[in-house]
């Protein structure tokens, strides 16, 4: 995983692992990187069909990227150029959803030249990548507490689709910012209410409702404030393939979102048929993990709280979490490689131990801003 050569201003990494992560960062960061050994050792030898998707969306959305690839597919060479953004139409690989390319949008999209006006199609809601509803939800609330104003900030689902046929398509619209504030996150808040959606796409209504059922079942032993609304689609609308799922959100009294779901299973992969009331109750258990995590992010979306705070004015920010995923680790390690920035990781001190959460321990990440300035953006 870790950087073993740095030439010319050349970031080398090892294997398959974390491979948006870096390609992100260097395309904010303007470094170029090689990718060694990308799977040599398996059978099938190199980048997978989504990843190479995901090369594609980038340089769709800039102008003056160049990439080699080997004929194996095994070592790639990405040298980053400006990000443009604009209008584009991108058809997302099915072996992912369309959120495992959202977040890479949401990450890049207001550095861009001109904004950013995007449709994809593919899967909306898989296991594999967060679903559309997760990312407009958890995604786009952390967004817009950095953005100073999110006007022209949308995510909208025109159609849903599920695996393994997809057939979904969002659109995702990304004002430009010339840079970040520093924010001071720290208060996680109470939960007030708690919203859901349950999604149906070529299965008898039936299935949604006893999935709401379920779902209500377990969170109204905790909260009087629910409600979940059902999404029935038919026809074009409803995407290629049969299923279900749900996504539940929880908000807090200051404004906190957390956001846990569920999908039914794929036939053809030989899975069991899914049936809706455990579907409701493991999507329920989800969020009640998410909460008891705590912090004022999703643990889906860590990275993308300290990819902000690091890009953030050159002042202290700092921001509460719950235990830190794996994902995020690695992404702070890379935050180093790229950018020379560390953050400071400790956990909060409680002046009262009565108004402690009760939760997992939490997280405080503490870093001074870099000051990233939007060097596309036209100057007015």
């Amino acid at each position: 995983m870790p950087i073993f050569a740095q030439e010319n201003n050349l970031l080398v990494f090892r294997g398959s692992n974390f491979l948006k992560q870096r390609l992100i960062l260097s395309i904010l960061s303007g470094k170029p990187v090689k990718i060694i050994d990308i799977r040599s050792n398996d059978n099938v030898p190199g980048l997978r069909e989504f990843e190479v998707g995901l090369i594609r969306l980038l340089d769709k959305i800039t102008n003056g990227t160049k990439i080699e690839l080997n004929p194996s597919g095994t070592s790639v060479v990405f040298s980053p150029g400006l990000l443009h953004g604009g209008t584009i139409h991108h058809d997302c690989c099915l072996q992912r959803g369309i959120g495992y390319y959202l977040d890479v949008l949401i990450a890049l999209g207001p550095f861009c030249k001109n904004p950013l006006h995007a449709t994809l199609r593919g899967v909306t809601n898989s296991k594999e990548s967060p679903s559309v509803d997760n990312v407009k939800t958890s995604a786009l609330s952390l967004l817009k507490r950095f953005l100073i104003v999110d006007e022209g900030l949308e995510l909208k689902v025109t159609k849903r689709g599920v695996m393994p046929e997809g057939g979904g398509e969002v659109i995702f619209r990304c004002p430009v910012r010339k840079n970040f504030r520093a924010i001071q996150c720290v208060k996680q808040g109470m939960v007030k209410r708690i919203r859901g959606t349950v999604y149906a796409c070529k299965v008898s209504p039936a299935m949604a409702n006893r999935t709401v059922e379920s779902a209500k079942g377990v969170m109204l032993n905790f909260l009087t404030d629910v409600y979940i609304y059902t999404d029935q689609n038919k026809g074009k609308l409803s995407g290629n393939s049969p299923g279900f799922g749900i996504n539940l959100v929880a908000e807090t009294t200051e404004g906190v979102i957390f956001s846990a779901e569920c999908v039914s299973n794929v036939k053809e992969q030989g899975n069991e048929p899914s049936v809706p009331e455990d579907l409701g109750k493991e999507a329920a258990h989800k969020l009640l993990d998410e909460i008891y995590r705590g912090g004022c992010v999703d643990s889906s979306f860590q990275w993308m709280a300290a990819l902000f705070m690091a890009l953030g004015q050159k002042n202290v920010s700092k921001f509460l979490t719950g235990p830190l995923s794996q994902y995020t680790v690695h992404f702070l390690q890379h935050l180093r490689d790229f950018f020379a920035i560390t953050f400071k990781l400790e956990n909060p001190e409680e002046e009262d131990e009565d108004e402690k959460p009760a939760g997992a321990q939490q997280v405080l990440m503490t870093c001074v801003g870099i000051g990233y300035t939007n060097i596309s953006k036209r100057v007015i």
